[in-house]
């Protein structure tokens, strides 16, 4: 009976001395997408560009506006079309405004300048890092007829965290859109 005793004793004591369990942390699933194959968009519009075929084109609320819609993602980059009409300026701060109203919630935006002047293709692209809705936007113009802006969204919440390999991923396509883009005229 005593030996029955100091051996449940032991065994209580040996499996006692585990570690105590800790829950594991709150984990995002790691999203991968495949290597892009690109099309081009054409439409009646003046101008034209190449997209991802993870990508689809919706037609947007006015003529020569479109939605490069990533459904998988939830994300969908607004594209913007406007002729000019001696307001060049004009577009130019309405697309510069819509970049700097995100400074409430991006900790940073960097600008970089893009010139194709082959393709009379001018522009800014604008990465905004952070909690900002936005994160990345674009305008491209010919300076004397057209202007295009390019804003992405996603249809979530901003978690720069969970969204970085969405974001990077279509951050390489709409850097592909600016290299491909041409006016028709």
């Amino acid at each position: 009976m005593f030996k029955k005793t100091i051996l449940i004793l032991s065994a209580a004591i040996l499996i006692s001395c585990e570690k105590d369990a800790i829950p594991k942390p709150v984990g995002e699933l790691r999203l991968e997408y495949p290597a892009p194959k690109y099309r081009k968009f054409v439409s009646d519009c003046p101008y034209t560009f190449e997209y991802s075929d993870l990508a689809r084109i919706d037609k947007g609320k006015k003529d020569c506006w479109f939605y490069v819609n990533y459904s998988k993602m939830k994300a969908k980059v607004f594209i913007t079309y406007y002729p000019i009409h001696n307001d060049f300026e004009l577009h130019v701060k309405e697309a510069e405004k819509l970049v700097y109203e995100h400074t409430i919630k991006a900790s940073a935006i960097e600008t970089k300048n893009f010139s194709y002047p082959e393709r009379k293709v001018f522009g800014n692209f604008y990465e905004l890092k952070g909690q900002s809705a936005s994160n990345v936007q674009f305008f491209a113009t010919d300076s004397t007829k057209h202007f295009v802006t390019a804003n992405l969204y996603f249809n979530t919440s901003p978690k720069p965290d969970s969204l970085a390999p969405a974001i990077n991923y279509i951050k390489k396509d709409v850097l592909h859109i600016i290299d491909t883009f041409e006016w028709k005229d």
